[in-house]
């Protein structure tokens, strides 16, 4: 149930952070009110996700699966770049979300 929250957590945060281009700095209110709503639903869900996963493996996840799905929603639907360093990038911080998975979860 642990990680179920944690995909959550994982999901609104990246819905609040697709949306915050549409705020136009905080000054468009329903998009801002999605990112609020959106942001508050992930500490909420993160919250209950720590309670079992240790917090450097859930937030280790939540930041390299929460920036690849950014980094891949950038380019495909905001006509953000995709160059070779992102895509090393994203590759780097997703085998150190591994590399805490496999080493730090029993620890």
């Amino acid at each position: 149930m642990a990680y179920m929250f944690l995909v959550l957590a994982i999901a609104v945060e990246v819905v609040g952070t697709s949306l915050l281009k549409a705020t136009e700095g905080f000054t468009r209110f329903w998009p801002t009110a999605g990112v609020l709503i959106a942001y508050t639903l992930a500490f909420v869900f993160m919250a209950q996700s720590v309670k079992e996963v240790p917090v450097g493996v859930a937030y280790a996840m939540w930041s390299g699966l929460g920036t690849a799905a950014i980094v891949a929603i950038g380019a495909v639907f905001l006509g953000e770049p995709l160059s070779v360093q992102k895509v090393i990038g994203v590759g780097l911080v997703i085998a150190g979300v591994v590399v805490l998975n496999l080493g730090g979860a029993s620890h």
